[in-house]
């Protein structure tokens, strides 16, 4: 291996995998986990959607979770399905829309016609506590899941996972979560934890990493933080995890192909090591 090639890959955080190659041998490393990694597209928030879909692909990410920007949620079906379509032409799942904030009846109404139009079977979401019996009911009627996401600090509606938990144990069991592990460390929580014992109603997870533990901890390439990403593999893996990994990269919006890139390979890195 080159020494340019060996600096490249310690600059995009697999240095540490590099080294331990040499001393665990090859029937300990698993050569691919069942783990599906995509793309929360607030990532990209600042591309177009066609550069979304480009970079996704060229990233080899093949499950989406569009934010509003990339489909507004006042689209009509017709262009929500033309999105749709376009994505999956692309290769893409259209997995989930999300995070969508719903906090009039008429917000829930929407977010579920737009997740009908779009085909897709996920809202991520934060219903406000008050509709919770509405949003059910939609559950029910449609059969689309919804996956409560946590937003930490400041959050006075679903801070943490067992808030969350709280909200929906007495739900229909196609309401679940959504972890943040970031806002979860922000909050000095460990999102192993939270993984292994909310595993029956996790339905999806924002994977990203933070500079610091404490409330205004801020976003940094994956790899460069202080969250565990290998323990968190392995949580899953242990709970046998059928979602999907959505990073969720916000720093650096205007060039935040870089830092995603960087996120994806050393996450791809550890896949191969757990």
């Amino acid at each position: 291996m080159t020494q340019s090639r060996l600096n490249f890959l310690k600059t995009i955080g697999l240095g540490a995998i590099i080294s331990q190659t040499n001393s665990v041998s090859s029937k300990n490393i698993s050569a691919k986990t069942s783990l599906n990694l995509g793309l929360a597209s607030y990532t990209l928030r600042d591309y177009s959607l066609d550069d979304t879909i480009k970079y996704a692909k060229g990233l080899n990410l093949t499950h989406i979770a569009l934010k509003s920007m990339h489909l507004p949620l006042d689209s009509k079906p017709e262009f929500i399905k033309e999105v749709a379509k376009k994505i999956s032409d692309a290769g893409l799942k259209m997995y989930g829309a999300g995070v969508i904030y719903m906090k009039t009846e008429a917000e829930v109404e929407n977010a579920f016609k737009y997740s009908q139009a779009a085909g897709i079977e996920m809202i991520i979401g934060v219903p406000n506590h008050e509709l919770l019996a509405l949003t059910e009911k939609k559950v029910k009627e449609t059969g689309i899941k919804l996956a409560i996401h946590n937003h930490g600090p400041g959050d006075k509606v679903y801070p943490t996972p067992d808030t969350v938990f709280e909200h929906i144990k007495n739900l229909d069991s196609r309401i679940g979560m959504c972890i943040d592990v970031g806002h979860v460390v922000r909050l000095g929580l460990d999102p192993v934890k939270n993984i292994v014992k909310y595993g029956n109603r996790l339905f999806d997870m924002h994977l990203k990493d933070v500079n610091k533990v404490a409330e205004d901890g801020s976003s940094v390439e994956i790899g460069r933080g202080v969250i565990n990403i290998p323990a968190i593999l392995k949580a899953l893996g242990k709970i046998n995890y059928k979602g999907v990994m959505a990073i969720e990269y916000e720093k650096d919006a205007k060039t935040a192909i870089l830092g995603l890139s960087e996120s994806v390979g050393y996450v791809r890195g550890i896949m191969k090591m757990v």
